[in-house]
């Protein structure tokens, strides 16, 4: 068992959307180091997992710790201030700003302008098929651009855990492969990764642990390597 503390540690967390219930009783783990993935069909609850996490959405019941320390309720720009930065779904970019102008609106909640402007370089250095479009307004992005664009901003704000909702989603399947890419050197470089994904296939290949969710609830967790190998999953997930 990891005795290690967790830099995310998730507990009975539920959250509805007025009367409704949209999650119950979920609980995760990410580990210092580690890539974990949130699978589930659309409409599972995964997207509304990252907004009780991260605050967009009040918990009814559950905690979130953030490197041991109690952030339930917490508002998401006080979570971004303490290292939880979060790529949505649809990346909600500023189109009609230019690359440039979106990276320096990620780094907003900073006010150490050498280390940002250090971090930049740092960050184009992850993008270099972007590097010399940085006076380009990203509404003229291809979608798979657009989706790096999403978590450079991101990345702006020095994160130490990074949640990607669906960042695969609409995008072709080399595109998929650069960003699953981008995900592992985001996480060799010391940042800690939330995928929430419906590509089952994809996230398994890429994570070190798994989570299921079903109608709002976990009904299975795992090594991803262990869960990538379940008939069920393969059946369920991965239509094989």
């Amino acid at each position: 068992m990891n005795t290690e503390t967790p830099s995310l540690l998730v507990e009975g967390l539920s959250a509805s959307y007025g009367s409704v219930p949209a999650i119950e009783d979920v609980s995760l783990r990410i580990d210092p180091g580690s890539i974990v993935t949130l699978l589930g069909v659309n409409g599972a609850g995964k997207s509304t997992a990252i907004k009780a996490i991260c605050g967009l959405l009040r918990a009814r019941t559950g905690t979130v710790r953030l490197f041991g320390q109690d952030v339930t309720g917490l508002s998401p720009d006080r979570m971004l201030r303490k290292g939880l930065a979060v790529v949505p779904e649809g990346r909600r970019l500023f189109g009609a700003m230019t690359f440039r102008e979106n990276l320096e609106l990620g780094a907003y909640s900073r006010s150490d302008a050498a280390a940002v402007r250090r971090d930049m370089e740092r960050v184009l250095g992850l993008f270099p098929e972007l590097r010399d479009r940085l006076s380009t307004v990203v509404g003229t992005f291809s979608g798979g651009q657009q989706q790096m664009v999403a978590v450079a901003r991101a990345l702006m704000s020095a994160p130490r855990i990074l949640m990607l909702d669906e960042p695969t989603i609409g995008l072709a399947p080399v595109v998929v492969d650069r960003i699953m890419d981008l995900i592992r050197e985001i996480a060799a470089s010391g940042i800690d990764i939330l995928l929430i994904e419906q590509n089952a296939e994809v996230a398994l290949g890429v994570a070190d642990r798994a989570y299921i969710l079903e109608a709002g609830r976990v009904i299975a967790e795992d090594s991803a390597a262990v869960l990538a190998q379940s008939e069920f999953v393969k059946k369920a997930y991965m239509g094989i």
